[in-house]
């Protein structure tokens, strides 16, 4: 009998351990995801938390896996005008070395704002540490979304400059969507006349109309003056996802550019990339 007891006694003991450990490493967990969200403002300590191998998952666009291909997705959200980002964990839950949060976000880009849900996978390091291997997030309902009935006035845009990622010179105002986030958006950028982009390309399709001024677009991967098809006000372009194109602005122009976000623009010459230099 009192082998009995004194087994049951260890058992009850084991069991309030083992519930209390579960408890400590969610908070620990929560406390984790609280970090990461105050880390925002800097790219490198906010990609640190991401395993090597992490993935992202966006709604309506192929995952996003590993630390190089993280970073230029990162770079190219974070450094679009106006940028913000928050971000609150509400529920944190471990098993073993694996947990999830979930909590809701804030987002703004040239002047909309977004906010929705997200969901993160973490899993412990070697080290005891929790680190992001696999992140989802989707959009809640946006009054400025494509789909949903707006109105605006040329007057009423608010523009500033381009991305890091243009050359400078261009501005950049938000019409309908987010173009950082999931989702279709509509943007317009004013261009000064000889304005250039390198060969590059998009993840998603890309639609240009011309709404002032005369462009010219070529398709390929080396720039070819010979190739350059003009278009003037009223012209359209759709560019299917991966195609490698250039620009050039033969005159001042106002040109409107419509797709499917988070827009992200790969330079087939990386060192055509106004953001890496200096």
């Amino acid at each position: 009998m009192r082998r009995t007891i004194g087994w049951l006694l260890l058992a009850g003991l084991a069991a309030g351990c083992a519930g209390a450990s579960v408890a400590q490493n969610s908070d620990a967990l929560m406390a984790r995801d609280r970090e990461w969200s105050t880390t925002v403002k800097d790219n490198d300590k906010f990609l640190s938390f991401f395993t090597a191998d992490a993935s992202i998952y966006a709604f309506g666009m192929p995952k996003v896996t590993g630390t190089n291909a993280l970073r230029d997705a990162w770079k190219m959200m974070s450094s679009a005008p106006g940028f913000a980002l928050e971000f609150t964990p509400d529920k944190a839950i471990v098993s073993g070395d694996l947990g999830y949060t979930t909590g809701t976000y804030k987002s703004s880009m040239a002047g909309v704002t977004e906010t929705g849900k997200y969901l993160t996978v973490w899993k412990k390091q070697a080290d005891g540490s929790w680190k992001v291997a696999e992140d989802s997030f989707n959009a809640d309902a946006d009054p400025n979304a494509i789909g949903t009935h707006s109105m605006t006035t040329a007057d009423a845009l608010k523009w500033g400059d381009a991305p890091p990622s243009l050359p400078p010179g261009a501005k950049v105002a938000g019409i309908a969507g987010n173009p950082a986030q999931p989702g279709p958006f509509i943007v317009r950028l004013q261009l000064p006349a000889g304005y250039k982009i390198a060969p590059h390309w998009h993840p998603a399709v890309e639609q240009v109309t011309v709404l002032s001024g005369t462009v010219a677009l070529g398709m390929g991967d080396k720039w070819d003056d010979a190739a350059l098809k003009t278009m003037a006000t009223g012209g359209f372009v759709s560019l299917p996802a991966e195609m490698r194109h250039y620009l050039l602005s033969k005159a001042a122009s106002t040109i409107q550019v419509q797709g499917f976000g988070p827009l992200v623009l790969n330079y087939v010459n990386p060192d055509d990339d106004p953001s890496k230099k200096k």
